[in-house]
């Protein structure tokens, strides 16, 4: 039997402050290669966790600030006063902001293969465990880390030709990263000790967002029936890059007995087809309880950095951000996914050269078939990149861009005047405040506002438009996307689920 549209129950978001791990993002790495002085500006150029935690973007992602109040903070945001007690004010509605040291610790656990791949010194290995023990979420993993073992950290560091990667927690080592050891992978690069990390750092983040997933909704992992990842990283050897696997990585992590899952790939509108695919599953009654869960992107942490350093301003990009996401039956209560005919806007191939045409695609067509005009709708999500961060790397407004076209949209489809643009962004739209790691910008960066605006009745309708670029890949020219609508329940009541 077929259910009625399907639900988003519940959402949560993290963020992991690494300033430590700049160095390891693909653009510094590059770089540092050529210049080895780069590596200690980076440091120098560092945030303090307490300056990480009072960013206002980085509140407006965790759902402390709503993203509609950065109009009235004046920028430079960095500039913002840091919290005086950054470790409770770490704790958010959606999640957390985790430091280094959380996030080395879960990358520790994330390693679950033999030889293992992250080593721990002693002082090490008991430093991560307390912070774990600590943890109001994590303190079970504490005595689940591996022995330290200062010897085995210092031999992989020296190795030749290709030494491990140093782990430190401030100017403290703790471990290392080392490559695939084993005589079948010494001499593949997508085994090598960044890529690998690369892999384990998605997989610790995406486990972080869907622990507080399981957290906000009351849960327990073996309740989950079905996980889909949609982040960005490409696990996989010589013969299968990017092969996948991930969302079923996650779902071990945390407990997920009982569920299977899958991975999605379309770059930036990864998260929102996922949402797409776990709604229609839903609807069809194939499952109950569908997650979407992606970890972030190591490889672009510091990619404007060259920029910052030579304005003197601080690394910005130096968290890693991760979502999940929990679809269900109807609830009566929770915003529902419009999945009838023709509601979702689709990048279609014979439109996906021109922006115009794909904008027309994604936004106008699937708002005239359900029946709802452009001033109908009280929010448009779509790529919310950080302001900030994209106008220090020459790229402007992106999100303001993205408001602008839509706008432009409502006027050559006869619904704006031209005069109403700029009140029609104003209203409709948002400044951008997701970190720049490609798939969580796009759109589903609001989904935790939307989701608690919908069932307060601060909202009616909130629009999703995502786009992907997937002339990155080589392969195409086109553009890519998919767009879709979540609307307030007809028996919504009452406050928020899990807002607090």
């Amino acid at each position: 039997m077929v259910s009625s549209n399907p639900v988003v129950r519940n959402a949560a978001s993290c963020l992991a402050h690494v300033p430590e791990w700049v160095r390891y993002g693909s653009k510094p790495r590059r770089e540092i290669a050529r210049d080895a002085t780069l590596g200690e500006r980076l440091g120098d150029a560092a945030r303090s966790f307490a300056e990480a935690v009072s960013y206002p973007p980085n509140r407006a992602y965790l759902g402390a600030l709503a993203p509609e109040a950065l109009v009235s903070i004046p920028r430079p945001w960095h500039a913002v006063h840091a919290s005086a007690d950054p470790q409770r004010e770490a704790l958010a509605p959606f999640g957390e902001i985790g430091d280094t040291a959380l996030a080395t610790a879960l990358l520790a656990r994330a390693d679950v293969l033999e030889p293992s791949l992250v080593r721990l010194t002693r002082a090490g290995r008991e430093q991560l465990a307390k912070r774990l023990a600590a943890h109001p979420l994590l303190a079970g993993e504490a005595d689940r880390l591996e022995p330290g073992d200062d010897d085995a950290v210092a031999e992989a560091l020296s190795e030749q030709p290709e030494p491990a990667l140093p782990l430190h927690v401030g100017d403290t080592l703790v471990g290392c990263v080392r490559r695939d050891r084993r005589a079948e992978g010494r001499d593949d690069e997508n085994l090598q000790a960044h890529h690998l990390m690369e892999n384990l750092a998605s997989k610790a983040t995406g486990a972080l967002a869907l622990r507080w997933l399981l957290e906000r909704e009351g849960i327990e992992a073996d309740e989950v029936d079905y996980l889909i990842s949609c982040g960005e990283e490409a696990v996989g050897d010589r013969y299968q890059r990017g092969g996948g696997g991930m969302a079923k990585a996650i779902g071990e992590m945390c407990g997920c007995v009982e569920a299977s899952g899958i991975d999605v790939k379309n770059f930036c509108a990864a998260p929102a087809n996922a949402l797409v695919l776990a709604g229609a599953l839903v609807k069809a009654g194939v499952y109950e309880r569908v997650v979407v869960v992606a970890g972030g992107s190591l490889a672009k942490l510091g990619m404007k950095m060259q920029a910052a350093l030579a304005r003197g301003l601080p690394i910005l990009e130096d968290v890693i951000a991760s979502c999940a996401y929990l679809v269900t039956p109807d609830d009566g209560v929770s915003p529902v996914i419009r999945l009838e005919p023709d509601a979702l806007g689709l990048a279609k191939i014979g439109a996906s050269t021109s922006e115009e045409a794909v904008y027309r695609s994604l936004l106008i067509e699937p708002l005239e078939a359900m029946g709802i005009g452009l001033n109908e709708v009280d929010r448009y999500a779509p790529e919310l990149h950080n302001a900030e961060i994209m106008e220090l790397g020459g790229a402007g407004d992106v999100a303001h861009k993205n408001y602008r076209v839509i706008a432009a949209m409502g006027v050559l489809s006869g619904q704006l005047e031209r005069s109403e643009m700029d009140a029609f962004v104003t209203r409709v739209g948002m400044p951008g405040f997701a970190p720049d790691q490609g798939h969580i910008p796009s759109g589903v960066a609001y989904l935790g506002h939307a989701h608690d605006g919908l069932v307060r009745g601060e909202l009616r309708r909130v629009f999703f438009l995502a786009k992907a670029s997937l002339f990155l890949g080589r392969v195409t020219e086109l553009y890519d996307g998919v767009s879709f609508m979540l609307e307030a329940n007809s028996g919504a009541r009452g406050t928020s689920r899990g807002s607090g």
